[in-house]
């Protein structure tokens, strides 16, 4: 008799739709057998990347191959050969597909750039290899092109032992080009000297790096892949980047990659469209799903074996090739589903079990997560996902899809329509505990107030929402604007409740833990393709009269704060006190207890709260003036709980406490005197 799989033995509510669960298990195991029937192992088939593409070959010359069934004639053309066709550079066919040409080692050089010729029945254009490890942009042309990269030195590594600590994970998600402060693209070694020292003195033990892989449009995000194995060369070499991740290595962060897999750019100069004259190489053969209908895109066909063979050995390239120590990917619900869970509520469990689940997209992403884990056993894999599939992340042999972390992606939601929509006397602790503690307890997840989304050109960031214009004109230390004061009160308040709940993770977006002003918008047409806010404006938290730094000091007590205490992201949150009429919630995490007085008018003293007998001592006040706030909190008191019988038997007693308006103060529970 089959064993039962975890995800089944701890949610009794999947019980009807444990045969769609079963079966994708199966699914992902027969589809694992049979690719690796010829070589034994994911990690060993995962190798395309050192069979396809050009390499420079022990004895010194070349060898060059690529995969285009379709293709009737290939030829490189490039610097070497004064960008014409020549006899000479011309591929010969193989097997299966694959077009293979070898040259001495005269033939080309490092540094010059080349692409394919590629011929088919009834036409022919010039392609970028799929495999290409180094793509570059003509200045003057805006063409872009594959350049030859073969240093004779190889980049010398000193990360040996290096691992994450995810205990808990505390994520900077950052973009290197817009992360100086100039109105410029800044590089690798910018964001290297520049920014990874901020990182590390806030205290953040991983960054999440957006726009790695190449892409054709800068505005993108990154999101529009072109070129997979590609790091982008708008931010330098793949030496700086390497010696960025190297240098994050040795202060103690890890390096997670944005990874998109869920779709390609549709461009075919630049990406893998019509590579070989045909769109279904990569993508699916029907129309009607070859393009994604929101994104402007193409769909990978992840039933494809060449598919599979392309996805996996990118994940092993970038972990080996650069020392990434894992991946967030990018549009997992966009996967997961034909429709790709557009205008879906997901209201019920049906909802994922309905036979509108792509399982080859399942699939992959499963062995993706096995092959990431065999290679790095302590790589770190996020899924950006908001549907809510059940098991997203649990692990493979539990039945799950294997991701570490997902994304908890209704939490920025919420503070978004919270402040969008309710009144501050309407804020109620009840609805903001449970939104943020609603989660599967068998999943971990990366909660988080606003990521690159909310601060995008069209949105807001949560100082805007609650700031406006008023930033401009009253952020100087000693201006008791009451926009401002509420703002600040409130955006250390939502980052404290929200750090204090997590149950995996957290994640801010470069900048905001000290509250950058104004939006993100890339060069464009309709800006006169101006960096003016495709940047960060370090300049303002530097300040000394200014009150960012107020937020930026905040943030980094926060995050020490948990970060001294091992694990706890896995600490049992027991709640202790919630009032929506008062506008209080309590709650306690190991010897911690999180107190917020949400109430924008009503201070209360003497607010007797229950709480675990014995003594208290602060540790943390948002109103404490280094962080500016009033300084109403006397940081020196001890508190002491008061015994009440009805709470006795419970080993509850009353903790009274002085509670200001808009204030969260954290405690920590001495041994009894």
């Amino acid at each position: 008799m089959a064993r039962k799989l975890n995800i089944l033995k701890n949610d009794p509510w999947l019980a009807p739709f444990a045969q769609a669960i079963e079966g994708r298990h199966a699914d992902a195991a027969r589809v694992e057998e049979r690719i690796t029937a010829h070589t034994g192992s994911l990690v060993d088939f995962a190798n395309a990347h050192s069979f396809f593409g050009l390499h420079r070959r022990d004895d010194g010359s070349w060898i060059f191959r690529e995969l285009a069934p379709n293709a009737s004639a290939i030829t490189l053309i490039g610097d070497f050969s004064q960008w014409q066709k020549r006899p000479e550079f011309a591929l010969r066919k193989l097997d299966g597909g694959v077009w293979e040409g070898t040259f001495p080692a005269e033939a080309m050089r490092d540094g010059q750039l080349y692409k394919m010729l590629v011929e088919w029945p009834g036409g022919s254009g010039e392609r970028i290899p799929a495999y290409a490890t180094r793509v570059v942009q003509d200045p003057q042309t805006a063409i872009f092109s594959a350049q030859i990269h073969a240093p004779e030195k190889k980049f010398r590594w000193t990360d040996k032992g290096f691992e994450p600590d995810t205990a808990p994970l505390l994520i900077y998600e950052c973009h290197i080009g817009m992360a100086g402060s100039a109105e410029a693209v800044a590089s690798y070694n910018d964001f290297r000297t520049q920014v990874l020292p901020r990182i590390a003195a806030d205290g953040y033990n991983a960054i999440q790096i957006m726009a790695i892989q190449e892409h054709p449009y800068y505005g993108s995000f990154g999101y529009h892949v072109s070129n997979f194995f590609a790091a982008s060369s708008r931010f330098g070499t793949p030496e700086d980047l390497k010696k960025l991740i190297n240098e994050a290595h040795r202060l103690g962060i890890a390096v997670i990659m944005d990874i998109v897999h869920s779709h390609a750019v549709k461009n075919e100069n630049e990406g893998i469209g019509r590579i070989d004259g045909t769109p279904d190489l990569y993508f699916h053969s029907n129309p009607a799903r070859r393009e994604h209908p929101a994104w402007d895109s193409l769909c990978f066909d992840y039933g494809k074996d060449n598919v599979l063979h392309f996805l996996l050995s990118n994940c092993k390239y970038w972990l080996e090739e650069y020392h990434f120590d894992g991946f967030r990917f990018d549009g997992v619900t966009s996967m997961l589903y034909y429709d790709h869970g557009l205008g879906k509520a997901y209201s019920t469990y049906a909802d994922y079990y309905d036979g509108g689940q792509d399982t080859d997209a399942i699939v992959y992403l499963t062995l993706a997560n096995k092959l990431i884990h065999q290679l790095k056993p302590y790589a770190i894999t996020i899924a950006e996902e908001m549907s809510g599939m059940p098991g997203l992340a649990l692990p493979v042999r539990d039945g799950g899809i294997g991701f570490d972390y997902r994304m908890a992606m209704g939490i920025p939601d919420y503070w978004i329509k919270t402040l969008k929509e309710k009144k501050d006397e309407d804020w109620h602790p009840t609805s903001i505990f449970w939104e943020l503690t609603n989660r599967r307890a068998d999943e971990k997840t990366i909660s988080y107030v606003e990521s690159h989304d909310q601060a995008l050109v069209g949105d807001k960031t949560v100082i805007f929402r609650l700031i406006d214009s008023a930033m401009y004109w009253h952020m100087t230390v000693g201006d008791t604007n009451p926009m401002v004061t509420r703002g600040i009160a409130l955006h250390k308040m939502i980052r404290l409740v929200t750090l204090a709940t997590i149950n995996g993770g957290y994640l801010n977006f470069m900048g905001n833990e000290f509250g950058h002003p104004e939006w993100i918008d890339f060069p464009r047409e309709g800006n006169g393709w101006s960096y003016k806010y495709a940047r960060r404006q370090w300049e303002l938290v530097d300040r000394q009269d200014l009150q960012y730094r107020f937020l930026n000091a905040f943030d980094n007590a926060m995050i020490e704060l948990v970060s001294r205490r091992h694990n706890f992201q896995a600490k049992a949150i027991r709640k202790l006190w919630e009032k929506d009429s008062d506008q209080v919630l309590a709650f306690m995490r190991g010897d911690l207890v999180f107190v917020f007085n949400f109430s924008p008018v009503n201070s209360y003293n003497g607010y007797g709260l229950l709480a675990p007998e014995g003594v208290y001592s602060t540790v943390l006040s948002t109103d404490n003036p280094a962080f500016g706030g009033f300084g109403n909190v006397d940081e020196t008191v001890e508190h002491f709980t008061i015994a009440d019988p009805l709470y006795t038997p419970m080993g509850l007693a009353r903790l009274p406490l002085y509670l200001p308006a808009r204030t969260a103060i954290v405690l920590r529970k001495h041994r009894r005197r």
